[in-house]
């Protein structure tokens, strides 16, 4: 049916824009067209490519080139096409809403998803970088990655979930799970956004200490600007160290949580296989993680870094779809009670 196939090419499309963004974030290129939606007004670098060579000149290793420029530019491109495809999903998730036999109510909220990421996108350029809008979009990039892939779960006819028996404990565990790996990546997105991925450049000590000196209250301030505190003071490297140390402690809590979870799935006979892959995205995540320290943050492992946590995204999303259409033993017990007495009823 065209409606699932829409829902699965814009899982893969959202998971390329989020790693698109990242690799214009990574390479320095997000004020590589600095207004918005065009690039100078123009509606491809290429048509403002006289302008853009003028900035260059008096700014040779600054944030506008033309290849800057042509990164930022597709980002845009691919998150237009993006939100045109959830806008078209919508249409149909509400025109076939009967024969769906589903609400369109996800599709449709997805648009104000969609709308909400367009402005911080807009806002991104326009307020050059401040860490808590750049920090925001890029959350607001995996929420939709993680929303479309719980739509596109929706459209699986049912393998007989409801009869298998999990424990709710379970359930919440996988709940909680997506809620640490979703701090985590708010964490990690502030170290990127902040560039303090290489405040601590060794492992598993930072900077020769467990606790090497940090200041939190400049670290964490939501409100600044790039690089400045809120009283507009260039950031200290003990603020680097506290945001970098701060994303390691979450790691270990992530890791913790995560890899409860994925034991609980390895040691169950149904849940072995979803498992088994939530422990092999995560062990790839935290090596991906370490690597980065290790080699000192080259360009495409820290893409890799930001594609393991989308598919870590994605794979808690799946796993918590599995567990939510699956039930749980009490439940089991309920319903088997509830179909005991509706067949008296039906004998009387």
């Amino acid at each position: 049916m065209i409606y699932r196939k829409l829902i699965l090419f814009a899982v893969f499309l959202a998971f390329g824009v989020v790693v698109l963004g990242a690799y214009v974030r990574l390479s320095d290129a997000g004020l590589g067209c600095p207004d918005w939606p065009g690039c100078y007004g123009e509606i491809t670098p290429a048509h403002a490519a006289e302008e853009i060579a003028a900035v260059a000149a008096t700014q040779p290793h600054g944030p506008v080139t033309l290849p800057k420029a042509w990164k930022e530019m597709v980002h845009r491109y691919f998150a237009s096409s993006l939100g045109l495809l959830i806008i078209a999903i919508a249409g149909i998730a509400w025109r076939k809403r009967l024969q769906l036999k589903q609400s369109p109510a996800l599709p449709i909220a997805l648009i104000g998803v969609v709308v909400f990421q367009g402005l911080l996108g807009m806002w991104t350029v326009t307020r050059l970088l401040k860490p808590a809008i750049v920090t925001a979009h890029l959350l607001g990039g995996l929420s939709l990655l993680a929303l479309l892939t719980w739509l596109a779960l929706r459209q699986l006819p049912s393998s007989g979930g409801a009869g298998i028996m999990i424990a709710r404990s379970t359930k919440r565990l996988a709940a909680l799970s997506l809620a640490v790996l979703g701090v985590q990546i708010a964490l990690g997105g502030w170290v990127s956004t902040n560039y303090a991925a290489l405040a601590c450049q060794d492992f598993p000590l930072c900077q020769g200490s467990l606790l090497p000196e940090m200041d939190f209250h400049n670290a964490f301030h939501i409100v600044r600007e790039l690089g400045m505190t809120a009283q507009g003071e260039l950031l200290s490297m003990q603020a680097l160290t506290a945001i970098h140390w701060m994303h390691r402690l979450g790691a270990l809590m992530a890791l913790a949580v995560v890899g409860l979870l994925a034991y609980r799935l390895i040691t169950g006979e149904s849940t072995r296989p979803l498992g088994k892959l939530l422990a092999a995205v995560l062990l790839l995540q935290i090596l991906l993680g370490i690597g980065n320290i290790y080699l000192g943050l080259p360009l495409m492992l820290a893409v890799a870094h930001n594609a393991g946590a989308a598919l870590l995204v994605v794979v808690l999303v799946v796993v918590n779809f599995h567990l939510w259409r699956a039930a749980a033993p009490e439940e089991r017990m309920v319903n088997a009670q509830r179909s005991g007495a509706r067949a008296q009823r039906f004998a009387e």
